[in-house]
């Protein structure tokens, strides 16, 4: 079977590449390397032996889709290309709403065209908005707090409109919640531009000194240890979500929705404390402000996931964190 997978270059795309190589699957990648580097697809070919055909196309422009499509026999899509951080959405919500999508309505009217029906969707939990409990369960109700997450749920919708008219579409729309780790390799992992804006990356950064400390935002939540607590899913789980619901769509399932994270959730001194122990490194922190927005806790309820599709987190908070780790001390000079 072959598989587009846009954004196939970046962090979770990369290594959902490397487990549809492994599981015998066909993956393109389409990807515009702005948010990602070309010498990702030789790490691809160094860990699993071999090296996946790559357009560097941007979605937003249809010309770019169609020459893909005209080109190849696509089976199924996997859709991770986006503008993903929280922060510049709330800073450059055009260019989130325009980028995200357009190039998502590009890509599903190139496919209704081609008669590509199977569709994989790189949903987030920012769709959840605050939600008043936990654990987040798929029916929980849906809103959202910056552009980013918009763009997510405006998106969502698209595909339940589309469902609803077309019976031939079998869709999985995928929440993941907060991905950190790496391969197994080292070779591939999480490698965001400028100052991260996730606490993982973040706190690798801190380690190897590029960053001088850490800031903990907000020491007063109703919390084990008053930090913000979060779900947190190692990258490798997170891939073979995907190959588990593409393998759901081959049952003709039409929409499908699911939650992608352990059910467990960590504070930011929890993740900090499992980090010192897997590098052996100090992490300095300071305690600030609260962030506008922030909710105390935020975990998922996997179960349906568990149940629909057979799949199972494998990785605890230690290998993320020395996934994570091996990552970043053994890429700082590439």
């Amino acid at each position: 079977m072959v598989v587009l997978v846009t954004g196939g270059t970046g962090y979770i795309g990369s290594h959902t590449v490397v487990e549809l190589i492994k599981a015998g699957y066909t993956p393109i990648v389409v990807d515009n390397l702005v948010n990602s580097r070309i010498e990702v697809l030789d790490r691809i070919e160094e860990i699993i032996g071999v090296k996946p055909k790559f357009y560097q196309k941007n979605l937003v422009n249809i010309v770019d889709i169609e020459e893909i499509f005209e080109t190849e026999k696509i089976d199924a899509v996997i859709h991770f290309a986006a503008l993903k951080a929280v922060g510049e959405s709330v800073e450059k919500p055009l260019e989130y709403y325009s980028n995200n999508l357009i190039g998502t309505l590009n890509l599903l009217q190139v496919m209704k065209k081609y008669h590509v029906n199977n569709f994989v969707f790189s949903s987030s939990a920012t769709v959840y908005g605050n939600p008043e409990t936990n654990p987040i369960m798929e029916d929980f109700p849906l809103s959202t707090t910056n552009p980013y997450g918009s763009t997510k749920l405006m998106i969502e919708d698209i595909l339940r409109d589309m469902c609803k008219a077309d019976a031939s579409l079998n869709i999985a729309i995928l929440r993941y919640f907060n991905p950190v780790g790496a391969h197994k390799s080292g070779l591939i992992g999480e490698a965001p531009n400028g100052i991260p804006n996730n606490l993982m990356p973040y706190i690798t950064k801190v380690a190897t000194r590029e960053l001088e400390s850490l800031s903990v935002f907000g020491s007063d939540y109703d919390t084990h240890d008053g930090t913000g607590v979060r779900d947190y899913i190692h990258v490798l789980d997170l891939a073979d979500g995907h190959l588990k619901a593409l393998e759901k769509l081959n049952s003709h399932p039409g929409l499908v929705t699911y939650n992608l994270g352990t059910g467990i959730g960590y504070s930011v001194l929890d993740l900090v404390k499992a980090f010192e122990k897997a590098s052996s490194v100090k992490i300095p922190y300071q305690i600030v402000d609260r962030r506008p927005g922030d909710n105390a806790t935020s975990y998922a309820n996997p179960e349906k996931a568990k149940n629909e599709l057979g799949w199972n987190t494998k990785y605890g908070i230690d290998e993320m964190c020395e996934d994570s780790w091996r990552w970043e001390s053994q890429n700082l000079k590439k």
